[in-house]
């Protein structure tokens, strides 16, 4: 399943599916919603998530191979439509492990890649202002996890996925029972990371609401509290991994995707993928670099975006 600019023949996602097979010694599925490049900017979260339920959720349950259960891999936003599989699928094998990179759990909170001065603050001024309007939120698919602390009235009125996603506004016990019953959690923030805003919202933690000036770690959110989607269930019975990476947002070696990842890959179940592109970087002009692996340096550093992220499913089979 791509996200946004991407696409299953991208030559980026080819190159990480072949990356995870060799390691794990399986295959790797790519499953696309609509017109990936155009789509996955302007087809707002509701709407992929319908087209999740409506298709990948249907290929999901037709592929015999994932009947036993499979793991769900995201990158960054595609995290969001990989928990829409978790939690909005209906009759879906069982989702084993959640291995998240960077993904905006708790919404982000301002305009990324920007900077301080005054064309940014002008920018990130009227976006707000417009942000919870039907208009955007219906246009432009980022819309659907920005959270403004200070605007939490409008946020929960305006904005069409994440509130629904983390059920802040009408808790359901089904999307809750669905996310809780993961058997890992694993939740990996960039250190250096300046595109999410916070870069805590990684591991669910967020800005509480009226204040930009603090940010709290996930244990003293309401969402952790109060136990929104079974966060907190799955934190007390140690299935929750928060790991830290040193590098720029998506920016990971060969050794940590063998440390962190890889992990939780190699068990009796097949995988899913989500590699995801946001629109808050900028274009790339080439996703994954192998030049140097394939000339013989054993360590390399992999940028998972230049500018933009990518969103893709896939599924391996272990």
């Amino acid at each position: 399943m791509t996200g946004i600019s991407d696409k299953c023949s991208n030559g980026g996602i080819t190159h990480f599916t072949e990356l995870l097979s060799n390691w794990s010694g399986s295959s790797g599925y790519c499953i696309e919603i609509g017109n990936g490049e155009w789509d996955s900017w302007f087809m707002p979260f509701s709407n992929q998530v319908n087209s999740v339920h409506h298709i990948a959720c249907e290929k999901l349950k037709k592929m015999s191979e994932l009947s036993q259960g499979y793991k769900i891999i995201g990158l960054s936003q595609g995290n969001m439509i990989g928990r829409g599989v978790i939690e909005f699928c209906d009759g879906r094998p069982p989702v084993r492990n959640l291995i998240s990179l960077a993904g905006p759990h708790a919404g982000i909170a301002s305009v990324p890649l920007c900077g301080s001065g005054i064309w940014c603050i002008l920018e990130d001024s009227l976006l707000k202002l417009a942000i919870y309007s039907n208009f955007i939120q219906e246009h432009l698919a980022p819309a659907g996890y920005i959270k403004i602390p200070t605007d939490i009235a409008d946020y929960r009125k305006g904005c069409k996925f994440l509130p629904v996603l983390n059920n802040e506004v009408h808790g359901n016990s089904t999307f809750k029972k669905r996310f809780a019953s993961l058997e890992n959690l694993v939740l990996i923030m960039f250190e250096k990371d300046e595109i999410l805003v916070p870069k805590q919202t990684s591991w669910f933690g967020y800005n509480p609401d009226g204040s930009f000036s603090t940010v709290l770690p996930a244990q003293r959110t309401k969402l952790y509290t109060e136990d929104w989607i079974g966060l907190k269930i799955l934190d007390e019975a140690g299935k929750v991994k928060f790991l830290n990476i040193s590098g720029r947002l998506l920016e990971i070696s060969t050794s940590e995707m063998k440390k962190y990842i890889l992990p939780y890959l190699v068990a009796n179940a097949s995988t899913i993928v989500t590699k995801s592109r946001s629109s808050d970087l900028l274009w790339p002009s080439s996703v994954w670099d192998f030049n140097d692996e394939f000339n013989g340096v054993v360590e390399e550093i992999l940028h998972l975006h230049t500018h933009a992220e990518t969103v893709s499913l896939r599924s391996w089979r272990f």
